[in-house]
């Protein structure tokens, strides 16, 4: 298993790519947690806590697909660094200055979610580069999202640690600068300095006129509904079960499960069509979060909780292929942002969904959310199959020898997305 991923890493630069990315995104992966407990520590109510961490999501929402944009237009450093030298700012603001001010709390949060820098679309978008070969290109997506539910999983722990060993505003001022730190490695490296975006077409629309990147956008919004209801319906259950420590070990468990469907996934190279692999993909995860709705003892719903999240990590690495495959030419960076907002939104959407559905119904009907999310996000994927499976004649941008010069074996990769 550990093979393919080792030689990923032996190549030039990875190492630094994958960390830098990874650091760079801690600010952005923690940053709700980091809001509540400063907010907490300051004095100020949970209403205004949940409400700053909802703005700053939003706005990172807003944010990413347009930085992307910029991105592909000028390039990685000049967008990414500043970027994350305002968003580090901005949330230093908001550290300094506290709840008492509440307009400069909002629009301090407001602009460090704003201009998040969107280095997981660009990494996704060097991998050719620095890889070169289709079947390594698909094994790095994979070993990306396994690194993505590391991330999440370390770093609200890091948080937790500098709130306790120093405090809740040291917390927010260390992940920024870590996360400054971790964007000017990426931006200062030779893949990301010589990387230029293919010629695009100018439409006001950008990637977004991709009708099979609008169908996996579709599918993945219902498929971060999914997770986000989880994540309340946890809560609802851990009240019942343990408190707070059943729900810290359901949390882990599902990412657990993701950490290991993801390994397993990249281990070997996958043949065929991606679309139809990624409809048994969301199937699976599907039918995974319906024995959810048993909730047994919590050791029994904490290797359910680890089962629910074996088939998301897959899912996502095998999204990334389609949206290689279907972004527009010149518009890889900002399709990826799209792919990351789309599922942010609908964790969103779940989260808000799943607290009138617990109240209502309680925990059995919360756990029924996610399985029906997905089987909706299946059908999406099903109706639009002939979109997905177009081959790339019938793509925005047809594969030729400029955009595909290794002569992939599967239309639209991206290997012309090189310097």
């Amino acid at each position: 298993m550990g093979a393919g991923y080792l030689e990923i890493l032996r190549a030039r630069h990875a190492v630094r790519l994958l960390a830098g990315t990874l650091t760079g995104r801690l600010p952005n992966a923690t940053a709700a947690i980091a809001v509540v407990l400063f907010v907490r520590a300051e004095g100020g109510s949970y209403s205004l806590a949940g409400a700053l961490a909802a703005v700053y999501g939003v706005a990172n929402a807003v944010g990413q697909p347009v930085l992307g944009r910029l991105v592909d237009l000028f390039g990685q450093p000049r967008v990414q660094l500043p970027a994350a030298v305002v968003s580090g700012a901005a949330m230093a603001v908001f550290a300094f200055a506290g709840t008492g001010p509440v307009v400069v709390a909002y629009m301090a949060v407001a602009g460090a979610g704003l201009f998040t820098p969107p280095l997981e679309g660009g990494l996704r978008a060097l991998w050719p580069s620095v890889l070169g070969k289709e079947g390594q290109v698909h094994t790095a997506y994979a070993m990306d999202a396994v690194a993505q539910e590391v991330m999440f999983t370390v770093g609200p722990l890091l948080v937790t640690l500098c709130a306790s060993l120093w405090s809740a505003q040291a917390g927010l001022l260390v992940l920024n600068v870590i996360g400054v730190l971790g964007a000017l490695s990426v931006v200062m490296s030779p893949p990301s300095r010589a990387w230029r975006s293919a010629p695009r077409e100018a439409h006001w629309l950008g990637a977004l006129r991709s009708p099979g990147l609008l169908a996996l956008l579709g599918a993945f919004l219902f498929v971060g509904m999914a997770l986000g209801s989880i994540t309340v319906a946890a809560v609802s259950y851990a009240d019942q079960h343990g408190g707070d420590a059943v729900y810290g070990w359901l949390m882990a468990a599902l990412g657990l499960g993701a950490l290991v469907g993801g390994a397993g996934y990249g281990a070997r190279q996958w043949g065929g069509d991606p679309a139809r692999r990624l409809r048994v993909l969301v199937a699976l995860l599907a039918v995974c979060y319906l024995p959810l709705m048993l909730r047994p003892g919590a050791v029994g719903m904490v290797l359910l909780a680890a089962v629910a999240g074996v088939f998301l990590a897959p899912a996502i690495a095998c999204a990334f292929v389609l949206v290689d495959r279907h972004a527009p030419g010149g518009t890889v960076t900002e399709a990826f942002s799209w792919l990351v907002t789309t599922f942010t939104v609908g964790a969103s959407v779940g989260t808000g969904l799943a607290g009138p559905v617990v109240e209502a119904g309680g925990t059995l009907w919360g756990f029924a959310l996610p399985g029906a999310a997905g089987a909706v996000s299946l059908l999406v994927l099903t109706a639009t199959g002939r979109v997905l499976a177009a081959p790339a004649g019938q793509a925005v941008v047809a594969a030729s020898s400029e955009n595909d010069p290794n002569r992939a074996v599967e239309p639209r990769f991206s290997s012309g997305d090189r310097a």
